[in-house]
C-alpha cells in the first residue's frame, strides 16, 4: 500500500500506474482512447502513454459514468459533446461539487470492495 501510486503527486503517470489507480486494465484505457478522442496521453520517446493527472480524472469520471451510472459508451460521448470538451472550460461551482462527489464515491466504493 505505501508504493501505491498517489494521485497528484507526480506529473505523468504510465498506462500501468493508472490502470492501477483506476482498477482498470491496459486494454479498456487503450479501447477509451479509441473511443474518446479527448483521452489523448501523451507519448515519451518510447511511445509509452503519459497520462497527466487531468487524464486520470477523466478516466475515473468516464468509468463512474459507464459502471456506476450505468451509461452506455454512445451516452457518454454525448455528454462529453455536450459538456464541450475545452482545455480552458471553467466549471461551475455546483459543477466541480457534483464532479468531485461522484469521483469520491467511486473512490469510497474501490475502498469497500477491498475491505471486504
Amino acid at each position: 500500500m505505501g508504493n501505491e501510486p498517489r494521485l497528484g503527486s507526480k506529473v505523468f503517470y504510465k498506462i500501468g500506474e493508472v490502470s492501477h489507480v483506476t482498477k482498470l486494465p491496459a486494454y479498456v484505457l487503450r479501447f477509451w482512447e479509441s473511443q474518446f478522442p479527448f483521452l489523448k496521453p501523451k507519448k515519451s520517446r518510447g511511445n509509452q502513454r503519459l497520462y497527466e493527472r487531468r487524464d486520470v480524472e477523466t478516466v475515473l469520471e468516464i468509468k463512474r459514468m459507464l459502471y456506476d451510472e450505468g451509461h452506455t459508451i454512445e451516452g457518454v460521448k454525448r455528454y462529453w459533446a455536450r459538456r464541450g470538451r475545452v482545455s480552458a472550460h471553467k466549471m461551475r461551482p455546483k459543477e466541480l461539487a457534483q464532479k468531485l462527489r461522484g469521483n469520491l464515491q467511486a473512490i469510497l466504493k474501490m475502498l469497500e470492495s477491498h475491505s471486504a
